[in-house]
């Protein structure tokens, strides 16, 4: 039987999750395997890098124990973004990792961040690379980089578990925000800046490129063929919009996960404020991405703290989430003149302000928590469209179609707010693991079962159901945008005399 399966590995924040697709994008197993999150000080993100290949590795046996191994014809893995660790001669952890979340950095990104490193990277000044990161260890920990022989990203790490080689795609290395987006290379003079040099890093190659095999006895102790090519990934973002079949200019995917997370495609490179540049997963493209950092996060900070819905001791076989989405699905658009700004975790595109705080606007005593909930929803909507203008103002192009995947994109009450407030049709993924299909169609292109990306990302995906405006809302909401892009501008400068306030020297 030929090889016609490929295996795809998502290293997210949370988990390790492994699954086979077919050539036509159906997932034949699946197997996930989680680790621990620390945050030893308030800010700080970070995790034993060891537990990103135990995960892997389990996540992967548990997967193919089901399917015929002997048709496997590739691996690729995609990962949280931002995130590195530091690492011996060994290859063995100098300390634990710090993460895409971490923002400790917040003197380094005064200090460091301009126009330039904007320019050079298409990543507008902010606390997210781990550029700045490096520059805090220079300065807090120089001794962890003198011993450090390798900065690696979770591809880079998990390839060389793979493979024994130090090698990763430019697509996983370019949201650290060291690599030079005209070149798609390293950037000497960011190098430079943090003490660094490029033997420090792993040798870079572009998505979808073979970049090794499997060792013999990691294929036989997970359970995979001799000598299974191993194919550059890239980052979790960009292996979502290949996942969604939006390897086309003018399709938006929106991934309605912890964070917000939507962009299209690009053959030219442009830098903006309004949006951040990574690689594409078709090589030598762009991809322009918009986030909100509060997506699902808000939603269930909701549900943890304030919400007090327990279904159990209602003997209900549904979750908080369905009980709050049919309460508020009773309300009238606009939660009657309850307004909330979705800056849980700061704001992003455009504003780079990490001094800006979430609001909840507009309170009457008629208002309960099924209007809070439905208030929020409406706010990640109306950010959401915010982004999506300011940036086809920024690339003079107009989006086409929306295609949402993540976990709440399962919820109709949602989806259909986000077409009412955007104004435009809303299509669904058909697969729910999307980030994960996408580094399989690059997997599958690289081994020949599809002649090219393109091809592997119009094969494998599809969608499952549309929402489209409903006219009589929609007037509703126009109004409330207009309203809602005035919160931010007024509340501004507020929230820097807030974080002043609360320091203590």
């Amino acid at each position: 039987m030929s090889r016609d399966l490929v295996i795809g590995v998502d290293a997210s924040t949370t988990a390790a999750k492994a699954v086979v697709w077919n050539a036509e994008g159906t997932p034949l197993s699946m197997a996930k395997s989680t680790y621990p999150l620390s945050t030893p000080q308030p800010g700080w993100g970070e995790q034993n890098a060891e537990d990103w290949w135990a995960a892997t590795a389990n996540a992967v046996r548990r997967a193919v124990q089901t399917v015929d191994t002997s048709r496997i014809a590739a691996i690729s893995v995609t990962h949280q973004r931002e995130t590195f660790v530091c690492l011996d001669n060994a290859g063995n952890p100098l300390r634990p990792a710090m993460l895409w979340l971490d923002s400790r950095a917040t003197q380094e990104v005064e200090k460091y961040g301009t126009p330039k490193v904007h320019a050079i990277t298409g990543k507008p000044v902010n606390l997210t690379p781990a550029w700045y990161k490096l520059l805090w260890l220079q300065k807090h920990e120089p001794e962890t980089l003198e011993r450090t022989a390798k900065v690696a990203d979770v591809q880079a790490f998990l390839v060389n578990r793979l493979t024994g080689e130090w090698v990763t795609s430019y697509g996983s290395a370019d949201p650290l925000g060291v690599i030079d987006m005209n070149s798609f290379d390293y950037s000497d003079t960011l190098l430079t800046t943090a003490g660094l040099r490029r033997d420090q890093f792993a040798t870079l190659a572009a998505p979808g490129e073979i970049i090794g095999t499997v060792s013999d006895q990691v294929a036989k102790d997970l359970g995979l063929p001799k000598n299974l090519p191993v194919v550059a990934g890239l980052g979790d973002g960009q292996s979502a919009q290949l996942g969604t079949g939006g390897v086309f200019p003018g399709t938006y995917y929106l991934n309605l996960g912890s964070g917000v997370v939507s962009g299209t495609i690009s053959d030219e490179y442009k830098f903006d404020k309004a949006f951040r540049v990574l690689a594409a997963g078709v090589p030598g493209k762009y991809t322009f991405e918009t986030f909100i950092g509060g997506g699902t996060f808000n939603l269930q900070w909701f549900i943890d703290k304030f919400a007090g819905v327990d279904t159990k001791a209602l003997g209900l076989e549904l979750t908080p989430e369905q009980v709050l989405e049919t309460a508020a699905a009773q309300l009238p658009p606009g939660s009657e003149g309850l307004m909330a700004l979705p800056y849980w975790t700061g704001a992003l595109t455009p504003f780079w302000d990490h001094h800006a705080r979430g609001a909840l606007i507009g309170f009457t005593g008629r208002h309960g928590k099924s209007h809070v909930y439905r208030a929020m929803l409406e706010g990640i909507a109306f950010e959401q469209r915010f982004l999506t203008e300011g940036a086809e103002v920024a690339t003079n192009a107009k989006s086409s179609q929306i295609i949402a995947l993540g976990g709440g994109s399962r919820s109709k009450v949602w989806c259909q707010i986000i077409s009412d407030v955007m104004q435009r049709p809303v299509s669904i993924v058909k697969e729910s693991e999307s980030t994960c299909l996408g580094v399989g169609m690059l997997a599958s292109a690289a081994v020949g079962i599809h002649p090219d990306i393109e091809t592997a990302a119009k094969t494998m995906s599809g969608t499952s159901s549309s929402f489209e405006p409903d006219a009589a809302r929609v007037g509703v909401y126009q109004n409330l945008y207009d309203a809602y892009r005035k919160i931010y501008p007024a509340l501004r400068d507020i929230f820097p005399a807030i974080s002043e306030s609360l320091r203590v020297d």
